[in-house]
């Protein structure tokens, strides 16, 4: 084939029968099936796609230019938070994500301010007024917006300037804790009447939030991250029916999030298709088109506790994705998020990943890359139609709170994980850094020193406070914030009433966690026996005929922090018998090729079953050998799509046990 890209041998003149023909050819014979695929969600994923030619070029970003980089703000100080985040705005950021305690996203840590002298504290010297401003209090998100709007007040900010995002999502609060009120009617009155206020004040803050988050890290796939999301964006709407606020207002007060994660194109499909589901469903209400402001953010159940510096190659394609998909504003957490509380050095990377796909790679520079792209056009309108269809399953369940209520949300989501889990554990979708490739020698990475306070206890509301009805209560509130009330007496204190604590809760978890807490217990086990976990490879025949096995299975092994003893070329299977007495390891493998098995598996097996080994393993799958090699001495055996998480698990079990020990959470942990 020529380089040229033009005349009749040129790439661009093969066609998708002759792509198939040189398919064929490669697979000898084989089927075609093998090169299909399946997204999380069931969607096919073909090989190869037609370029779509009757799909125009959509208008993602709400306004031309970059997105905004968002910055996330968690430290648990005030003056120590606003020391970052004056250096992160230097550095570029042009938007924060204020994390405080509380928050279902704080993950540990979140800001700790009492009244608004620490709020002032926290954002001293920040010009409010020329960055976007997003924060997430959890249950204090009242107060926190309340001290915020009397913030722009002391200083004398015109609040109409104020690019502002409140985190208020009652849904995925509810979903998260498991605990509703007897009564919901009550807590959207307190919404309804922020809402309120807040239009009345003058700020076009979006108050309501439909956020992805919590779902995505609880196991939703991204079908189904959409369609709670877009559950959560009508719930909102029917909520916001209950104000005084004209229809064509409604869109304007709630804002979207979405996680992007490290699939690319299906982080892109899901960030091109949730701006088809919000004009579906204003339509259908008859409700005017508004502009959706879209924000994504990396995702923290994809990020791993070891090997943490792969997660900076998973951010920047997240982070790539989200830019393509037409994200208005992107933050990306720190690589060390899972580790501790991130420094500067963690944040300025997170943030300089943004940085050089704006600046350098020019990304926003085209209004929507993807468009056309036969691949990405089918996996956006797939991806809208399973989340549509699960949307309306929620609608006709009575809305959001019903479906979380009932439970539907969670068995779906539960299904989700436990595929996902699954593929985990068999290396199906491995790990980098975790179940494939660990580093045994990592060296731990520099975090600050996180807070263990715990949230501040709160007192009762006050006496005087009006009831939450066209604006007047969280009017009063910002009026109390600014006269220096402490924020624990301007809480809606909703735990006061009668709470309905039978709904059920999600469990989130970050996808690298079974293999992390292995990994863990091989440190708890080094510390308690001052020797690591290992494993003896006991390899047959040639260096070329155990080379590739004994490389994969010390990998495998690794996963779990096991560590590998050898392997080595031996004359006899005397030798290789002395050399595993003199390994003390009390696990061991056989690693060969199935030729070298057939002769020699069943001796060496025996032998080392004689010298002591505990637990004998053979890399590599029996087929019709399995009952010979079982009965010479073999316990199981290690192979590409075994369930390796459930072997180690049971290693460990073995070596805990050979070692009297009795290893608590607390050790393991520590």
């Amino acid at each position: 084939m020529t380089n040229s890209f033009t005349g009749p041998d040129s790439f661009y003149s093969a066609d998708a029968e002759a792509w198939w023909a040189a398919v064929d050819k490669a697979l000898k014979g084989g089927s075609r099936q093998k090169l299909y695929g399946k997204t999380d969600d069931g969607l096919d994923i073909a090989p190869l796609y037609e370029r779509s030619t009757d799909s125009p070029a959509w208008a993602l970003r709400s306004s031309a230019g970059d997105w905004s980089v968002v910055q996330r703000v968690d430290i648990p100080d005030p003056s120590e938070a606003n020391a970052q985040i004056l250096e992160d705005l230097e550095g570029g950021a042009s938007g924060l994500d204020l994390i405080f305690r509380g928050a279902a996203a704080s993950y540990g840590n979140g800001i700790r301010v009492d009244d608004l002298s620490g709020l002032d504290c926290l954002l001293k010297g920040v010009e409010l007024d020329l960055i976007d401003v997003r924060f997430e209090a959890g249950r204090e998100n009242v107060e926190v917006f309340a001290s915020l709007l009397a913030l722009l007040e002391k200083r004398k900010i015109d609040p109409a300037n104020v690019r502002l995002t409140a985190g208020v999502d009652p849904h995925s609060w509810v979903a998260l804790n498991g605990i509703a009120l007897a009564d919901m009617e009550m807590a959207y009155r307190h919404f309804r009447d922020m809402v309120v206020s807040t239009h009345d004040y003058g700020s076009p803050a979006r108050v309501l939030k439909a956020d992805g988050r919590i779902w995505h890290e609880a196991g939703a796939t991204p079908a189904q991250e959409l369609a709670l999301v877009l559950a959560s964006a009508t719930a909102h709407l029917r909520l916001l029916e209950g104000t005084r606020l004209a229809p064509e207002q409604w869109a304007d007060k709630i804002s979207f999030s979405l996680i992007a994660e490290a699939d690319q194109l299906g982080t892109i499909a899901k960030a091109r298709a949730i701006r088809s589901l919000w004009a579906a469903v204003l339509d259908g209400a008859g409700l005017p088109q508004a502009g959706l402001q879209l924000h994504m953010s990396t995702s923290y159940r994809m990020l791993t506790r070891r090997d943490p510096w792969v997660n900076l190659l998973r951010n920047t394609v997240a982070t790539f994705a989200a830019g393509v998909g037409g994200a208005d504003s992107v933050c990306v957490l720190p690589h060390t998020q899972a580790v501790g509380l991130p420094d500067g050095f963690a944040r300025r990377l997170a943030r300089n990943t943004q940085t050089i796909l704006l600046e350098e790679s020019n990304l926003a520079k085209v209004i929507d890359p993807a468009a056309g792209s036969g691949a990405i056009e089918e996996r956006t309108n797939t991806v809208c139609e399973a989340a549509w269809g699960l949307f309306q399953e929620i609608e006709a369940a009575g809305g959001l709170f019903e479906a979380v209520r009932t439970g539907l949300v969670h068995e779906r989501i539960a299904v989700a994980r436990t595929s996902v889990a699954k593929k985990i554990a068999t290396r199906k979708r491995p790990i980098t850094g975790v179940s494939e490739f660990p580093d045994l020698a990592e060296k731990k990475v520099a975090v600050l020193k996180s807070s263990e306070e715990n949230i501040a206890g709160v007192s009762g509301p006050r006496k005087d406070l009006p009831e939450p009805d066209d604006g007047e209560r969280f009017a009063v509130l910002r009026q109390l914030a600014l006269e220096g009330v402490p924020l624990n007496e301007l809480g809606m204190r909703l735990d006061l009433l009668p709470r309905d604590y039978s709904l059920p809760k999600l469990d989130t978890a970050r996808i690298a966690e079974p293999f992390e807490q292995l990994r863990a217990r091989a440190d708890a086990f080094e510390k308690a026996v001052s020797d690591a976990p290992a494993v003896f490879l006991a390899s047959l025949g040639s260096l070329a005929q155990f080379s590739a096995r004994a490389t994969w299975t010390a990998n495998a092994f690794a996963a779990g922090g096991v560590t590998s003893v050898g392997p080595a070329v031996y004359a006899s299977v005397e030798d290789l018998v002395a050399d595993f007495r003199k390994s003390g390891a009390a696990l061991a493998c056989l690693v060969s090729s199935d030729d070298v098995y057939e002769a020699e598996a069943e001796a060496a097996a025996r032998a080392l079953k004689s010298a002591g080994a505990g637990y004998l393993y053979l890399a590599g799958r029996p087929g019709e050998r399995e009952d010979a090699y079982r009965k010479a001495g073999v316990d199981a055996f290690v192979f590409a799509g075994c369930d390796l998480l459930g072997l180690l698990k049971d290693a460990f079990d073995r070596l805990e046990t050979r070692e009297g020990l009795e290893l608590t959470d607390l050790e393991v942990q520590s």
